[in-house]
């Protein structure tokens, strides 16, 4: 029986059920029922459908309708908490032109250079951003959030220092609290002692024990400026690392880090441009000075050359990075938040250093009058004033009255932030609240005033008027290739449809205004809505528990170890710290496991890709006591459901461990089969893949950590929200109680449009497509991995090693001939050298999919002309891929194969018989083949200042 669904699904399932009884009969199946349960273990298919466990699916109208009900239930007032996050706004042209564009947000990260120069533009802006503002030399391309930042800038001080190992970490006492959290939080399973102190009397009277590193808020939690000139000092005599977690905007008027000695700055972008959004998603940053940049956490874009010469980005110094590295990575950032990066930079290209200034003098002239007229404490601020008062409750009472929060401090203490869209009349109602006359601002004090230049690159100076922005996006947008185009068939990621209605109230205000330590009662609307979209997370995955705070699939993974982690130390079992993991494993995996304070022991698999039992039992005998954790990833990266999954399960709970099933791959098992039943303890989930938030060319991500019962009290909590977590938790790993909640909605909507049916059927066409293709193309492609009746599951792996033996044909020319079919690349390399790894999800159509095949045929058929004899590798159009507009149109053409050969590789089906490639739509990637080496070996990771342009 073919399912027949709501119009949503229909909407964003892409094969029509006509295309689904086509693919079945290729195959040979009569219905997808059949199908399914050829494909899924019997003995893990669920007889339960979600059809029972969830509501029905609704019109795109009735869930608009519902969601506008849960909005209403928030109350939008005007926040003055400071703390990290302030209100901020977004410029409508890069609200409409990049937020609310599926050109920037579906695209994913830029590991094909060539088909990314837009955002990779974009980011390398970021970063230059970065660097001038901090006065440090290299920054990367984001990171997580603030807390997450300086807890990575922690572990870089560590694993640079040349201390021992008793050696501790100092953090300021003025910091920001959820930062400190994540930093404990994080410390602990490394064994790192953190120890808060008073920087000034640091430097005063010395410290009596050896330390790696200080981290200090600059301008700190309470509003003051403090002059860390001397601890900077004190603190490099010593040998240690100076962290200062700092804020752009005030960095615009303030002395940058890099000036007054820092090595390492971090903080968060947030405030420029991007709504705070009860907590996230917002860019991280964290920026180093020169010597460090090879320990650098995460992306990171550099300038490189391509192949006629031209200046090119691409990512650069990858082997630093957890996909290559694993357990010796410098982090396990996989995800960052590059859409929002691109929107910060975006944000001071618009605004320029000047209107920069102006904003930020605005905001200090409000604070300054505030701190003269109540005679605060504080000595030096920016934008943010703690005053002491005879009853703060009532002070906090009689501003909530005027729908007005203050920083909740103590019972004698408030604090008061002022941002960009503080009015007069709002400040005039802060100064009648607190019985205060109006004073003169005062200017920063000189001593702390900055004097240096920033953004003097002219891409900040150039974009004033909206229409030259407008086009200056658009440009941008043009030169990357991204799922409004065409399909991303990238094994793995699930670059599925992310639908217009999911994304729409993103940016409603009751949701995006939302400061995330604003009374509880602000939020019940989206507090509801998280309520109801664990719940369904639970019923989908067969768990008991769930944290949404993780904002990326690796810090899902971290809180899952970490769980599993102090649920053996609660047992008294603190030997058990060996976390096995299969040689196919994500890159992630090993890191995070890392980061829990676990040893990674690899597990071999066999010959048909799957987890070997026997080498399995080896390694559980010779670990037995101080086994920890399995984390294996379900259906596995090879691209097939491993049947022994219950019975590998059964032999780590055996030996006294946990098993992490990583849920990547958990397109495969939405309505077919649940991990929560099947063996597993705990696992992530990425909201990005499955549950349609979508890439953002590198972030936002939500990973949700999802557990059985005896794991609950262990997964995170928050010091800030009581509500945010367990009691028993181990803390924070996200600076925001609920993590990136403002993209909450858009999975909870997916879900609610679907409806149990919906989702099920989606994965049962996931997984049909990528059977099709394999299909259609193991003819001309080896498939490397099947299941026991010669089926993949959500994605395949084209086996291409034998292939590139006889023809010298690489996955990268394979990968950069794609291009000029107008496609993007499937995963190159994992989790096999030499392969390529196709994931097609449910929402690419036949047509598309034929045409994607259709292109890889035609590469067949021109390795075959170089296995023949005819062609030679390094004249044929495979090693010259891709090819540029410039390079086609060029007078002079000495190639052995036609313009046309090389620009226009094939002929598809379309709406005209036999039209072109190129007739509807082609796409024109703008720089010819990147020299990565070059890039790596001629580091350059921001715009060159404008000295550099005079002649």
């Amino acid at each position: 029986m073919t399912y027949n669904g709501e119009r949503f699904a229909k909407r964003h399932i892409g094969p029509s059920s006509s295309d689904v009884s086509e693919m079945l009969q290729l195959l040979g199946y009569q219905d997808i029922e059949a199908f399914i349960s050829d494909v899924i273990p019997a003995n893990i298919h669920i007889a339960k459908k979600l059809s029972q466990v969830l509501d029905s699916a609704k019109s795109e109208v009735a869930v608009i309708a519902e969601l506008r009900e849960i909005a209403s239930q928030n109350q939008v007032f005007t926040s003055l908490i400071g703390g990290g996050y302030y209100g901020t706004i977004t410029p409508p042209v890069i609200k409409r032109n990049v937020l609310e564009n599926p050109a920037w947000y579906t695209a994913y990260t830029p590991y094909q250079p060539e088909i990314s120069q837009g955002r990779l533009e974009a980011i390398f802006a970021f970063q230059t951003v970065i660097c001038d503002m901090t006065a440090l030399s290299l920054s990367n391309a984001s990171m997580l959030d603030e807390g997450t930042a300086a807890a990575e800038a922690m572990t870089l001080a560590r694993r640079t220092s040349k201390a021992g190992d008793d050696a501790v970490f100092l953090i300021e006492e003025h910091l920001h609290p959820q930062t400190k959290a994540v930093v404990q939080t994080r410390a602990k399973p490394l064994g790192i002692k953190v120890i808060e102190v008073d920087a000034g009397h640091v430097a005063r009277d010395g410290f009596d024990q050896e330390f790696f590193g200080l981290l200090v808020q600059y301008p700190d939690t309470t509003g003051e400026i403090c002059d860390y000139a001397n601890v900077s000092e004190y603190a490099h005599s010593k040998g240690a690392l100076v962290i200062a977690a700092t804020d752009l905007l005030a960095l615009t008027l303030i002395k940058a880090p890099g000036e007054w000695g820092a090595d390492i700055a971090v903080g968060s972008a947030q405030r420029f441009g991007v709504p705070m959004g009860f907590g996230g998603p917002h860019a991280g940053f964290i920026a180093v000075r020169a010597g460090l940049e090879r320990s650098l956490p995460g992306r990171l874009v550099g300038q490189s050359v391509d192949s006629h010469g031209n200046p090119a980005f691409r990512l650069a110094l990858q082997t630093r990075e957890q996909h290559i590295r694993r357990d010796k990575a410098t982090s396990n950032i996989c995800t960052a938040q590059v859409l929002l990066a691109n929107m910060s930079a975006f944000y001071a290209m618009w605004h320029g250093p000047v209107g920069l200034r102006e904003i930020a003098e605005r905001v200090h002239g409000y604070a300054s009058r505030l701190h003269k007229a109540s005679a605060s404490r504080n000595q030096n601020i920016f934008d943010t004033v703690t005053i002491d008062v005879a009853d703060a409750q009532a002070i906090h009472k009689l501003a909530l009255s005027k729908k007005i929060n203050f920083g909740r401090i103590s019972d004698t203490q408030i604090r008061i932030s002022f941002d960009e869209t503080t009015t007069d009349d709002s400040f005039n109602e802060v100064l009648r609240i607190l019985s205060l006359s109006d004073t003169k601002a005062d200017a920063i004090t000189p001593s702390f005033a900055r004097t240096s230049s920033y953004l003097t690159h002219p891409v900040f100076n150039t974009y004033r008027s909206e229409t030259s922005m407008m086009r200056y996006l658009r440009t941008l947008a043009d030169r990357d290739l991204a799922l409004d185009r065409t399909m991303i068939p990238l094994g793995s990621c699930t670059m599925k449809l992310n639908a217009a209605t999911e994304m729409e109230a993103v940016t409603w205000p009751e949701f995006s205004s939302l400061h995330p330590f604003a009374p509880a009662d602000q939020s019940k609307g989206l507090r509801l809505l998280i309520d109801q979209l664990s719940q369904w997370l639970i019923e989908i995955t067969g768990y008991d528990a769930v944290s949404l705070q993780p904002n990326a699939g690796s810090q899902g993974e971290f809180a899952g170890l970490l769980a599993i982690r102090n649920y053996h130390d609660s047992r008294g079992d603190f030997s058990r710290n060996i976390c096995l993991i299969p040689s196919s494993a994500h890159g992630t995996n090993a890191a995070s496991a890392v980061m829990a304070g676990m040893s990674v022991v690899v597990v071999n698999c066999d010959d048909e890709g799957n987890v070997s039992l026997e080498d399995l039992e080896r390694k559980i005998a010779l670990h037995a006591d101080a086994l920890a954790a399995l984390m294996v990833t379900y259906p596995s990266t090879h691209g097939v459901f491993e049947s022994a999954i219950s019975q590998i399960c059964a032999m780590i709970h055996e030996a006294g461990g946990q098993v992490y099933v990583d849920g990547a791959n958990l397109n495969a098992l939405v309505g077919t089969a649940q991990p929560g039943k099947f063996g597993a303890d705990v696992s992530h989930l990425n909201l990005h893949k499955t549950f349609c938030i979508p890439h953002g060319g590198g972030g936002p991500g939500v990973g949700p950590v999802i557990a059985k019962a005896h794991l609950a009290p262990f997964l995170p909590n928050h010091p800030l929200d009581l509500l945010a977590g367990p009691t028993s938790g181990p803390g924070p790993i996200s600076a925001a109680p609920f993590g990136s909640a403002s993209i909450l909605p858009i999975s909870w909507a997916y879900i609610r449009l679907m409806g149990g049916e919906g989702l099920t059927h989606a994965t049962e066409v996931a997984i049909l497509n990528a059977n099709y293709m394999a299909a259609r193309l193991k003819a001309s492609y080896p498939i490397l991995y099947t299941g026991a009746k010669g089926l993949v599951a959500h994605e395949c792996i084209l086996d291409i090693r034998e292939i590139t033996k006889i023809s010298g044909v690489s996955v990268d020319d394979i990968a950069k001939r794609l291009m000029d079919y107008g496609f993007h690349a499937p995963t190159m390399s994992f989790p096999v050298a030499g392969t390529l790894m196709i994931e097609p999800t449910e929402s690419e159509d036949i047509l598309e999919m034929n045409r994607f095949i259709d292109a890889m045929i035609g590469i067949r058929s021109e390795i075959q002309e170089i296995i023949d004899g005819k062609q030679s590798i390094d004249g044929s159009p495979l090693r010259n891929a891709p090819h540029t507009i410039g390079a086609i149109a060029a007078s002079n053409w000495d190639r052995s194969y036609s313009r046309e050969a090389g620009a226009f590789p094939a002929t598809i089906t379309g709406l005209i018989p036999g039209e072109l490639i190129g007739s509807r739509g082609k796409y024109w990637p703008t720089v010819g083949r990147i020299d990565g080496a070059f890039g790596d070996r001629n580091l350059v990771c921001s715009c060159a200042p404008i000295e550099a342009y005079s002649s």
